[in-house]
C-alpha cells in the first residue's frame, strides 16, 4: 500500500480515468492521499497551433472541471483527492509534481488510441526514467463501443500474445 500516490488522468478518456481512479483507490494505503493530475497543452489545435481562441485560463478551468467531475463520478463519497491542472509538457510536468507533492507511486496508462500513441509513449518513457518515485504502467484497454461489436483482442490480450 502506497501513502500518497499521483494519478495521470486523461480527461479525455472516460473508461481510462475510471480505471486509473480505481486502480489508485485500489492501492492508496488507508488515511493516504491521491492527487489526480492532467496536463493540457498550450497551443492550439489545427493548422495553426500557436493561433487559439481560448485564454490558458479558459482551457485550465474546462480542464480542471472535467478533472473533477470524473473525481466525484469515480471516486468513493469519502476519498478525497488533490487536483492539478497544468499547462506544458505532460512527462516533465508530472515528474515535476511528484517530487514536489513527495508521491510513493505515480500511475499513468501507457498508451491511447489512434495517433497519440509516439507522444504518450515518449511521455511513459520520461516518466518511468525520471520520477522520483515508483511508477506504475497500466496497459492500455480498447472499449468496444457495443458489447461483441469488436473482435479484436483487448490491450490485455494483446500483451499476453506478446509475451
Amino acid at each position: 500500500m502506497f501513502h500518497k500516490i499521483l494519478l495521470a488522468i486523461d480527461t479525455e478518456d472516460d473508461d481510462e480515468a475510471k480505471r486509473t481512479l480505481a486502480e489508485g483507490v485500489r492501492l492508496l494505503a488507508e488515511g493516504g492521499e491521491l492527487h489526480l493530475a492532467s496536463v493540457f497543452s498550450p497551443g492550439g489545435s489545427g493548422f495553426f497551433p500557436h493561433v487559439s481562441d481560448d485564454t490558458p485560463e479558459d482551457r485550465e478551468k474546462v480542464v480542471r472541471d472535467k478533472l473533477n467531475l470524473l473525481a466525484r463520478k469515480y471516486l468513493p463519497m469519502n476519498q478525497a483527492a488533490h487536483l492539478h491542472v497544468m499547462c506544458g509538457t505532460p512527462s516533465e510536468k508530472l515528474v515535476a509534481l511528484a517530487a514536489q507533492a513527495e508521491v510513493d507511486l505515480l500511475l499513468l496508462v501507457s498508451r491511447g488510441p489512434g495517433g497519440l500513441w509516439p507522444l504518450r509513449r515518449a511521455t511513459v518513457e520520461y516518466v518511468t526514467v525520471n520520477a522520483p518515485c515508483a511508477v506504475l504502467v497500466m496497459p492500455f484497454v480498447a472499449v468496444a463501443e457495443s458489447a461483441g461489436a469488436n473482435n479484436t483482442p483487448s490491450g490485455n490480450e494483446e500483451a499476453e500474445e506478446n509475451r
